[in-house]
């Protein structure tokens, strides 16, 4: 049995202009078409505008009020928007007349949990984008379509659809309404009441359209539908509903592309990098030059949880130029996404990507000149050996030279040892516990080095690396430096 999920975005017209997680604006937003009424906010249904009024009266209920004209080309960008995000869930996402998009999820049901988990998860995309929404399941995609619209139902049963189908006015149904005065004069209320009617009479008098239409609707013909295309890059840019002087705030916005994001690269089965977001500012005489930020990834991913949580740290340690006005999300380096692992026991501690992500965020909240990574280089002097680099740098590590054990801290600079009874002290006297590693380094470069290192215990059985400088005539005073701590 098929599974569709239909997803009606009831204020679209509206939202559009002014964005659900928008502040309310104090006198309200009205959009016309032909110069009538069609969607309002609750401000200015309090002030008494109402479906089909004309401008005229609008500007005198409320002469403040936001009057917009109603635009299809922004209502078809933002479907595609909602649309792109849900091929999430599956590849069969199609973007219908007004303002539905259907989801054929029957073969993603047991990977997401079942009908229940699935369309928390769409309306969770779906409030992302930032519009209003009504979801509907049904085994077609027309009926599905047909329930949104008229409010939430899960229905998968066949029987079930009938039944509930058959509730509805048959003014849902796109193709009845041209005829709705001739269904009226015959008493015709819901779509049962259509239905009852003799099928030869109503392809005479409407056409074969209305009883394909019905017939798709109730599971008695196939559904073709036009899938949507995924384009072969990712670039997607948001307008902000006001000026924004703080980056945090933006990251509302930006959130928005990220879901878009992930749902273009789970249909292209891909995972993310590298990303460039730019967060653009005031253009002509007074331009400013757009912020950039690079998003750079050391374990490829294409979770939306991690990209809005490093976006999150990055726009925490940014200082605006100026009032943002619109991000612009581009991807530039994707890599085929891999499958999870399945192994039965995780590693201990967690895997390598668990670790990935760590540095990932840590770069993105102390930036990357913050966070290192050792890079020993080959040279026997160990100031010379014992090299930092920025974690994300690509360059690999010489090979150490082979010896005795260093350890893991060493000083900056050698800290010179006092001498008592022929003996190094440092908080206590010095006991040699290995044997000496000399090293005679650094004339190829003018600084030559000849130490003798050891390994000493103090009495509370910390550990130190020591050195003693070999003199070069017999009668120099023998000096003695601290130059690493052992855990």
């Amino acid at each position: 049995m098929a599974v569709f999920v239909a997803i009606f975005l009831p204020r679209l017209s509206l939202e559009v202009f002014r964005p659900r997680w928008s502040p309310p604006t104090e006198h309200g937003c009205v959009v016309l078409e032909r110069d009538k009424v069609i969607v309002m906010d609750a401000v200015a249904r309090e002030a008494g505008v109402l479906p089909g009024m004309k401008r005229g009266g609008v500007t005198t209920l409320s002469p403040d009020a936001a009057v917009y004209d109603r635009s299809l080309e922004r209502e078809r960008e933002v479907q595609r928007e909602v649309a792109l995000g849900l091929l999430r869930f599956s590849p069969q996402v199609a973007v219908c007349d007004e303002e539905t998009i259907v989801v054929d999820v029957t073969a993603s049901l047991r990977l997401f949990g079942g009908v229940r988990c699935i369309c928390s998860q769409l309306r969770g995309v779906v409030n992302s984008i930032g519009v209003t929404a009504r979801m509907s399941v049904a085994p077609t995609g027309q009926g599905a379509w047909l329930l949104a619209k008229r409010g939430r139902c899960r229905v998968l049963k066949m029987r079930s659809l009938e039944r509930n189908l058959d509730a509805l006015p048959f003014m849902v149904v796109q193709e009845v309404r041209a005829f709705a005065d001739w269904f009226q004069g015959l008493g015709c209320r819901a779509l049962s009441d259509i239905r009852r009617l003799p099928r030869a009479g109503l392809k005479k008098r409407c056409g074969v359209d209305l009883l394909d239409s019905l017939d798709r609707a109730y599971g008695l013909s196939p559904e073709l539908y036009q899938w949507l295309e995924v384009p072969p890059t990712f670039s997607a840019r948001t307008e902000l509903p006001d000026r924004v002087e703080h980056a945090e705030a933006v990251l509302f916005s930006a959130r928005r592309l990220i879901v878009q994001l992930c749902g273009w690269l789970s249909a292209q089965q891909l995972a993310l990098t590298h990303a460039t977001i730019s967060l653009e500012h005031e253009r002509g005489r007074q331009a400013v030059e757009p912020t950039i930020l690079e998003i750079a990834l050391a374990e490829p991913t294409w979770h939306e949880e991690h990209l809005v949580r490093l976006l999150k740290e990055r726009l925490g340690r940014t200082e605006l130029p100026a009032a943002v006005l619109a991000v612009r999300l581009t991807v530039s380096k994707v890599e085929p996404a891999e499958p999870p692992s399945d192994s039965l026991f995780p590693d201990p501690g967690g895997s390598t990507k668990d670790h990935n992500r760590l540095i990932e965020l840590l770069v993105a909240r102390l930036g990357a000149e913050n966070v290192l990574r050792p890079a020993p280089t080959a040279d026997h002097r160990p100031e010379q050996a014992n090299r930092w680099v920025p974690v994300q740098d690509e360059a690999k590590p010489n090979v150490p030279p082979a010896g005795l054990p260093r350890p893991t801290w060493l000083l900056d600079e050698p800290v010179r040892l006092m001498v008592k009874n022929h003996r190094p002290f440092y908080g206590s006297p010095l006991k040699l516990v290995s044997t000496g590693e000399r090293i005679e380094a650094g004339w190829h470069d003018g600084e030559a080095v000849t130490r003798d290192y050891y390994v000493a215990e103090a009495t509370d059985k910390s550990c130190y690396w020591i050195y003693r400088e070999r003199p070069s005539v017999k009668t120099e005073e023998v000096r003695w430096f601290l130059h690493g701590l052992f855990g």
